[in-house]
């Protein structure tokens, strides 16, 4: 079987499943397992986002989808010479990856025979069921439900642990230029690692919001996420935060619980390491009961020089 993954968490599913062998394309961005960089490419994005600043990449997407133009281009060449059997895309959101229109006419003149696979989750037990789907149309189903099973039983016993446990204000920030709070998964992560995140709106898209929203909700815990990025450029990034009216005055800041997190690995891919990413929310929000043994590469607790700089 032929299986090309148009996003990255679609990668780690295909991972998962131990499926790699049949894995005959992914995205630019697909980074994990590191095996899969060597995969054939064949998704790219026409913007580099690494090379650009949050107010510069926020332009250009409002720009291109504005005017129609995808963000994503499709290598049609490397799909004629391997016709795939099974593509593995999405539909929940078309900055995120090449949108499901785009997929589909692809496919249609290619004019053969491939199941497309659309995944759109909108919360943890979604992508629990996107894990399933893949592994049905993978032939590959007794695999997806131990999967399943496994990541399920550990969103339990963080859920479990953290009864009783007083809920504490958490913004979660998606971007910083401009600010976005959380969506989809994100707020019921929070709730379940014993939190409130009341400026994230569960199972809808990540939006727009003012800083003085921020400011007003005074969150106890801030967590920062920015979409597609890793833990250094969260931290890169922090002035378009720590110069903002207020920053100082948060409770988050002045308490030294201000956190930086490898966003694009444990918390914007809908895939298996969102109970990673769950796992290590619940140490942000209660390292009294959950610890704070943080992996560096994946998390950091901000000390406060760099939370208030001269």
């Amino acid at each position: 079987m032929k299986i090309y993954s148009f996003l990255p968490s679609a990668t780690e599913i295909v991972y998962g499943l131990g499926l790699e062998d049949q894995l005959c394309g992914v995205t630019h961005e697909c980074d994990y397992p590191p095996q899969a960089t060597r995969k054939p490419i064949v998704i790219k994005s026409r913007i580099s986002s690494q090379l650009m600043s949050q107010r510069e990449i926020e332009d250009s997407v409002v720009s291109s989808m504005s005017h129609g133009h995808g963000l994503y281009t499709i290598d049609k060449d490397l799909l004629e010479r391997q016709k795939p059997d099974v593509v593995i895309t999405q539909e929940l959101c078309d900055v995120c990856s090449v949108s499901l229109r785009d997929v589909l006419s692809t496919i249609h003149e290619l004019s053969g025979k491939c199941n497309v696979v659309s995944l759109k989750p909108r919360g943890l037990e979604g992508v629990m069921e996107d894990i399933l789907t893949v592994g049905e149309a993978c032939h590959a189903r007794a695999r997806a439900e131990v999967l399943v099973d496994s990541l399920r039983l550990r969103i339990d016993s963080i859920k479990t642990s953290a009864q009783g446990l007083p809920r504490r204000r958490v913004f979660c920030a998606e971007w910083y230029d401009p600010v976005f709070a959380s969506g989809h998964w994100i707020p019921e992560m929070v709730e379940i690692a014993g939190g409130h995140d009341r400026l994230g709106r569960a199972g809808e898209d990540s939006r727009r919001i003012s800083w003085t929203d921020v400011v007003s909700y005074d969150p106890e815990t801030v967590i920062l996420m920015p979409c597609g990025f890793d833990t250094s450029r969260a931290m890169d990034d922090l002035p378009l935060l720590a110069t903002k009216p207020g920053w100082s005055g948060l409770d988050a800041v002045r308490g030294g619980r201000v956190y930086a997190t490898n966003g694009s690995a444990y918390y914007s891919r809908p895939g298996p390491r969102l109970v990673d990413g769950l796992e290590m929310m619940a140490k942000m929000i209660h390292p009294e009961a959950f610890g704070d043994d943080l992996p560096p590469e994946a998390a950091r607790r901000l000390s406060p020089h760099i939370l208030r700089p001269a």
